[in-house]
């Protein structure tokens, strides 16, 4: 049976506190109780429905983890201030010192740097591998590994997590399957296929604006508690609050999503279709061309399409920055880092996003100097911006 995750968004009915259509926002950072046991029950985390303190949550943000909860398909979930604030108190959350981590070697440069640079500090080690081959991800698991983490679209080189594969491994070793589902939200359920805990950095597509920063973190009420604990709980003790006008307004957002990732999807497959026939390196999970066309399809819901990623090689960093600044200059996208905008955006991930990565790693991994990321618009008539984005590339050199 199909999944239909915005079925689930829609079939939500808020009511705003006087009647109106958009729920009340919670312009408070303290909760009063009526009585003192009601206080302490609440801080035992015993008093269901009672708000404590903004730190902990409040009905704005609750709701909107309500949503996005029965948009993955998981028991409920805690929103954060921003993707890594959820990234960082999961891993947290699931890890102590002397604890393993077999993690995907392309994810978003700030989770590789978490991993990589921070963690061991607290004695908590990485390996980073191919996430697409199943028999080096099991041979990195060993006695100490808790987490196996990846990206169900990894960021940059959109490689695809093999989910269902990652599920089985996650459950023959005991291990949580976290999955970042970012760059795929709708298109990909990883509860679905077997994820234990799925997050998203609200930032992007899921807000949609390129006004708001947030993250979620989606899995069981036990999990999402002891991430809220008083006493122990990462999300809690860490502080990454997301403010009540923030999650009020990508709730809004949220209602859109679904229209946003059709035309996102419809427009880089036509671009992705197109630069490929220009002889552009192009990769894209729609594309057959693609190694893991196959895998995305049979995990897909297949309406919201492949996603609104891609990239194509330029061939080298001068040419790389010369198209991305003419594009620009032509109204085409902006160069800038996130994604999910209602216009292109586009950057160099190796000096960028992905620049915390070592040079000699993002060799080893086939993150090239003239590789450029797109996260496509919303534009109306696709076929205009691909003449225009063609002249551009042939002015510069990028194709004949």
């Amino acid at each position: 049976m199909a999944i239909k995750p915005a079925n689930k968004i829609q079939d939500l009915q808020y009511f705003g506190e006087f009647g109106g259509v958009n729920p009340s926002i919670s312009d408070a950072s303290t909760f009063t109780f009526l009585s003192a046991k009601t206080m302490f029950d609440t801080f035992e985390g015993n008093a269901d429905g009672c708000y404590l303190y903004a730190r902990h949550t409040t009905p704005s943000s609750m709701y909107l983890g309500e949503a996005l909860a029965a948009m993955e398909g998981t028991e409920t979930a805690n929103v954060s201030a921003s993707g890594m604030g959820s990234i960082t108190s999961v891993l947290m959350q699931l890890c102590a010192a002397d604890d393993h981590v077999v993690s995907s070697r392309t994810i978003y440069g700030g989770t590789y740097a978490f991993l990589k640079n921070f963690a061991p500090k607290l004695n908590i080690n990485t390996s980073f591998v191919d996430i697409t081959d199943l028999k080096v991800v099991e041979s990195a698991i060993n006695s100490k590994t808790k987490v196996l983490y990846c990206e169900s679209v990894s960021n940059p080189l959109l490689e695809v997590a093999d989910i269902d594969g990652l599920a089985m491994l996650a459950k023959k070793y005991n291990l949580k399957l976290v999955v970042d589902n970012t760059f795929s939200p709708l298109s990909i359920s990883p509860k679905e296929l077997g994820a234990d805990i799925v997050i998203h950095s609200l930032t992007k597509f899921i807000n949609g604006s390129s006004d708001t920063v947030g993250g979620v973190v989606c899995g069981t009420q036990e999990m999402i508690d002891s991430l809220k604990s008083v006493n122990d709980g990462a999300a809690m003790l860490f502080g990454a609050t997301m403010d009540s006008l923030r999650a009020a307004s990508i709730l809004k957002n949220l209602r859109t999503l679904h229209i946003r990732i059709k035309q996102h999807s419809y427009n880089a497959l036509y671009l992705a279709k197109k630069f490929e026939n220009d002889g552009l390196k192009t990769v894209y999970p729609g594309l057959k061309s693609h190694p893991s066309h196959t895998i995305f399809k049979s995990m897909m819901n297949s309406e919201y399409g492949y996603g609104g990623m891609m990239t194509i090689d330029a061939g080298s960093l001068e040419k790389a920055n010369a198209l991305m600044e003419l594009m620009q200059k032509e109204n085409l996208g902006y160069l800038a880092v996130s994604l999910g905008f209602y216009k292109t955006l586009f950057s160099a991930p190796g000096s960028s996003t992905s620049s915390e990565i070592p040079e000699d790693e993002q060799k080893e991994m086939g993150l090239n100097d003239g590789l450029i990321r797109f996260s496509i618009g919303l534009d109306n008539d696709i076929e205009r911006t691909y003449q225009q984005m063609k002249a551009c590339m042939k002015k510069i050199g990028v194709i004949s």
